[in-house]
């Protein structure tokens, strides 16, 4: 297969400072507009400043086996990486020489320019995460496509939802209500662990009956119905209002389930019902979980309003404004309490940037607006997790506030789809919204 010329956009860089090391034996091409764009974001303090000092420390590391200009090799059996710049004049008339974009496209026209005359010339190829910039692209001819690498599904339809409709035989129905003993087999349907399960009597589709599924040699775990009316089924006063909260609940509760992921519409419940599973644990000794972690993404949604001043809990303040809300309705609508336990650190509320380098033993942790974290910031986080401690991620895959993510590029994405083999993970993907009509309607239509 004929070689190619990949040229790289800032938005990959930024979404993987790795990415160069991607595209085997291919060529990779870094204009030098990227440079300059990757140095204004190395101070950032978030995701996208990790990537941008990694990829610049990759670049050095490199630097010092060659010229960048020249090329140089980037690993044994993997193509060349060069830094170029454009010719003046290329661009289509009336195209903005200064716009970033545009003079990161111009270097790809060049290359293809200089490429025209060989007697075998070889592909050139704009790799861009910015869609306008790939329509440009496309506008005058040149080849682009997205940065795909970290896409663990093709479409948000196709994430994993932790649960599954399956056919049975009436009578198995009475033998599951019946306390017998029911197993699946790897032949009847594909199941991961800690999927939930809905039997369905295949001669009367409403008699159903709601199961855990934990592998195939165990027998199918009973879920407590949502409309039992029995106090035991309510975690710190909150009850589950549907199957998908009761799925939930019952992984939250679960202490052989250290990671638990929750995702649905904004109203569905998944802060709720993580904090109120994480309260009853904590607080009421149900566990051995010893104190309280609450973090979310620092992501602002529209355009930022700048620093913020004060100490870090000060400057923390506006980004956990929600999880404080959630937290004090919980406490009886008391600021007092909830001061109580934060002060004598049986809450936490913590900044995302200060997890790494700690190891969290025996501790609950809930990681909220999950689905505004890159691979490598939910890696970092999640691999803080120490003995006895549970992490639960929840998001809405639907409201994305990172410009460099989407719904099958983010974080939680990833680790919802890479996780769901194992026993120590469990997921639910809550469909119904129950925050108030207004809340639900609005996700419907908006």
């Amino acid at each position: 297969m004929a070689k190619k010329i990949y040229v790289l956009d800032t938005s990959v860089c930024l979404t993987d400072f790795n990415a160069i090391s991607h595209y085997g034996n291919n060529d990779i091409i870094i204009p030098l507009k990227v440079l300059d764009e990757i140095d204004n974001h190395k101070s950032r303090q978030d995701g996208v400043g990790v990537n941008a000092r990694g990829f610049i420390r990759f670049l050095d590391s490199l630097r010092e086996k060659g010229s960048l200009i020249k090329g140089v090799r980037i690993a044994k059996g993997k193509g060349l990486l060069k830094a170029a710049d454009y010719e003046v004049g290329v661009l289509p008339e009336g195209w903005d020489n200064s716009i970033p974009d545009n003079q990161i496209i111009a270097t790809a026209i060049t290359l293809t320019e200089e490429q025209r005359p060989l007697t075998r010339p070889r592909k050139v190829i704009v790799v861009s995460r910015d869609i306008n910039m790939r329509v440009k692209c496309d506008s005058i001819g040149l080849n682009a496509e997205d940065y795909v690498r970290e896409q663990v599904v093709s479409d948000t339809t196709d994430i994993y939802t932790g649960f599954i409709a399956h056919l049975v035989d009436d009578q198995t129905i009475d033998q599951f209500y019946g306390d017998e003993e029911i197993f699946i087999s790897n032949e009847e349907v594909k199941i991961h662990p800690n999927e939930f399960i809905m039997l369905v009597s295949s001669s009367n589709e409403k008699r159903t009956a709601i199961a855990r599924f934990t592998g195939y040699n165990k027998p199918l775990v009973k879920v407590a119905e949502c409309n039992s009316g029995k106090k035991k089924h309510s975690a710190w006063g909150v009850k589950p209002r549907n199957k998908e909260q009761s799925f939930g609940l019952n992984l939250l509760r679960d202490p052989n389930v250290p990671l638990v992921s929750l995702i649905g519409k904004a109203g569905s419940g998944k802060t709720l019902l993580a904090l109120s599973a994480g309260l009853e644990q904590v607080l009421e000794g149900r566990g051995d979980y010893k104190h309280l972690i609450v973090s979310r993404s620092v992501q602002p949604m529209g355009k930022d309003i700048g620093f913020l001043p004060g100490t870090m809990e000060e400057k923390m303040m506006p980004w956990i404004a929600p999880i404080r809300d959630n937290l004090k309705y919980l406490m009886g609508n008391s600021n007092e309490t909830l001061d109580t336990y934060i002060e004598q650190g049986v809450i936490e509320i913590e900044a995302l940037t200060y997890m790494r380098g700690r190891s969290i033993p025996n501790a609950y942790i809930i990681i909220d607006e999950a689905q505004n974290l890159t691979l490598h910031e939910l890696k970092t986080i999640i691999t803080r997790v120490g003995e006895g401690t549970k992490i639960v991620l929840t998001g809405d895959i639907e409201q994305i506030d990172n410009p460099y993510l989407d719904g099958v590029s983010n974080g939680l994405t990833y680790a919802i789809e890479k996780f769901k083999p194992y026993e120590l993970s469990g997921h639910v993907t809550l469909v119904k919204g129950e925050r108030s009509k207004i809340a639900t309607l609005a996700s419907k239509i908006l």
